[in-house]
């Protein structure tokens, strides 16, 4: 699939199958994520996650890739199957082009073709752009909130911070997902509880930082504890706010 995005060439999006192209995710994820070698992921498991199931996609400009994804097979304790996507990355400089959109848009497509209704990941909730995207403009629902997930790691983008992470289960043919994919008008952000977050957490100084991250921990655990649930995403001019209702 390739689509043209405005100010680039066509951008294609196809099926990560070789290991020569598995490699190349090695550097993205050096670029994106500033991971050392100890937090890559190795290119050979993207060629196990693909045959048992998953779905590994990249993004290329001019034939360069320039973005991917890795999601693997998972299931429910119920018996459901869905996708667990563990990975979604962009070049900095085509942040903001669409191209990570259209790589979540082929994800849906294959898996709904695959006949699963349902991709999971988690995100960083002190990331406002990535909360944002995930929320307004995919209809994510929001379902948990993990503490310290996946330990201290490499990336300056998790500030030597604890990486907590909110549960982000993308329902693929809920009311919610399909209004936000056609862009049709939702309902005001409007909200019974409120967490403002920084822009980039990243950009804060470390001992703030921490101070940040445990009120928004403590927010959203009392919040779901409560039973709340994340409504909306708004952006603000220094970050955003949840919106989380009964």
């Amino acid at each position: 699939m390739a689509t043209r995005q405005a100010g680039l060439g066509p951008v294609e999006i196809r099926p990560l199958r070789t290991l020569e192209e598995f490699q190349s995710t090695l550097r993205l994820q050096s670029e994106i994520w500033g991971f050392d070698e100890a937090d890559l992921v190795a290119p050979r498991l993207f060629g196990v996650f693909d045959r048992i199931g998953g779905s590994c996609l990249g993004a290329y400009l001019g034939g360069e890739m320039v973005g991917f994804s890795l999601a693997f097979a998972a299931f429910k304790p119920a018996g459901q199957r869905y996708w667990h996507s563990h990975m979604v990355g962009v070049e900095s400089r085509l942040h903001g082009q669409g191209v990570g959109y259209q790589i979540k848009l082929r994800q849906r497509e294959e898996a709904l073709a695959a006949g699963l209704d349902l991709i999971e990941w988690t995100f960083d909730p002190l990331q406002a752009r990535n909360a944002y995207f995930n929320i307004e403009k995919l209809g994510v629902d929001v379902q948990a909130y993990l503490p310290d997930f996946y330990g201290i790691t490499s990336s300056d983008l998790h500030g030597a911070l604890p990486t907590d992470r909110l549960v982000a289960a993308w329902n693929l043919r809920s009311p919610r997902a399909v209004a936000c994919l056609e862009d049709r008008p939702r309902p005001r952000a409007e909200s019974a509880e409120r967490i403002e977050i920084p822009a980039r957490i990243s950009d804060v100084p470390r001992e703030r930082a921490a101070e940040i991250q445990a009120r928004v921990r403590g927010s959203f655990q009392a919040a779901f504890a409560s039973g709340f649930e994340v409504s909306r995403f708004q952006r603000t001019a220094t970050g955003g706010v949840y919106h989380l209702r009964a």
